[in-house]
């Protein structure tokens, strides 16, 4: 799975493709940092405006606006781009992939599933790093930008059950943050999501496998075509039941989380200590903080889905060199 950043032939693509993607990523978040600026001077301009009649001019306030318009249409422009660019980027890697793939394929195609792996799961496989990898670069590279400015925020602050301790939002946010994490990891292995997900791509394959045949041999149908879908609906059936468990949990607490900010910066906004600009700045960079620390809460789905295609590829690239380790003895 991972020859794309080994072999020469994809040194160029791979290496220096990381580098533009990585850039290109941090300055979206340096663009992101300066909109989170411009949330706060806006909201404190119109708290000024509604404070006082012709506080401001029309003037001050269309200049703010084609403000965040310039800084929206960096943004956008770089996204796009960095989208196009990894969407090429996570093809090669496929592309390395199968490469090596049809290369074994005479000793490959004897192993169940092995259209299924090469076809659907390295499609599957690049389709997901496109979202799951650039989504948890920028997490960490938001959690590198963004901590220092919430900290910069919350000096002076009074926080709920912090008190007036300069860390009491950043450490409110890896608690809560951490805590639902560690919550839904620990739900969902209890549930074996990743299991389940497992057999029902291997169910998947089997029936997918028989009805290939089916199309050529009269005898296979239609009693162990039926057979084999009763599996399929099963372990479908199952995954409902589980995700079910899961989703309760998990849609929970991302509901509550929407209140978290506020609930910590009560006593700030009762007292009155904080403009509307900079409350609007703490929730901003408080939101982004305490998403970036919930990457793995918000992408769990989609992880257990990686997951379980990682062990389905390298469960058959084992295989494949096991048979490579035999024909060399027989030779």
């Amino acid at each position: 799975m991972f020859r794309f950043f080994t072999e020469r032939d994809w040194f160029l693509w791979s290496w220096l493709g990381s580098f533009v993607i990585l850039s290109s990523l941090w300055i979206q978040v340096k663009i992101d940092v300066k909109i989170n600026e411009w949330f706060g001077e806006f909201y404190d301009m119109i708290q000024k405006a509604l404070s006082a009649p012709n506080a401001i001019t029309i003037e001050e306030y269309w200049a703010s606006l084609l403000s965040f318009g310039y800084l929206a249409a960096l943004y956008i422009a770089v996204m796009v781009v960095v989208l196009y660019f990894t969407a090429h980027y996570l093809f090669r890697w496929r592309a390395a992939m199968v490469q090596w793939y049809h290369s074994v394929y005479e000793r490959a195609r004897k192993i169940e599933g092995a259209s299924q792996r090469v076809q659907e799961d390295t499609i599957k496989f690049t389709r997901i790093m496109e979202s799951l990898g650039t989504s948890l670069i920028e997490a960490i590279m938001i959690l590198i930008e963004f901590t220092p400015i919430l900290f910069g925020l919350s000096v002076g602050i009074p926080i709920y059950f912090f008190g007036d301790w300069s860390y009491g939002l950043v450490t409110g946010a890896l608690i809560w943050s951490v805590g639902g994490t560690i919550f839904l990891i620990f739900l969902g292995l209890i549930l074996r999501l990743v299991g389940v997900e497992y057999d029902l791509q291997k169910k998947e394959a089997a029936y997918r496998k028989i009805l290939v045949i089916a199309e050529d041999d009269g005898r296979v149908r239609p009693k162990s075509i039926n057979e084999l879908f009763d599996d399929v609906r099963s372990i479908h059936f199952l995954s409902y039941v589980r995700y079910l468990y899961f989703n309760i949990g998990r849609f929970a607490y991302l509901q509550a989380n929407v209140l978290s900010a506020y609930v910590f910066l009560a006593p700030a906004i009762v007292a009155g200590v904080v403009t509307l600009g900079v409350m609007q700045q703490i929730i901003r960079a408080f939101g982004r903080v305490e998403g970036s620390m919930q990457y793995i809460l918000k992408a769990w789905p989609t992880i257990i889905e990686l997951a379980s295609i990682y062990k389905r590829l390298r469960e058959f690239e084992n295989k494949i060199n096991e048979d490579n380790l035999l024909d060399d003895k027989k030779i």
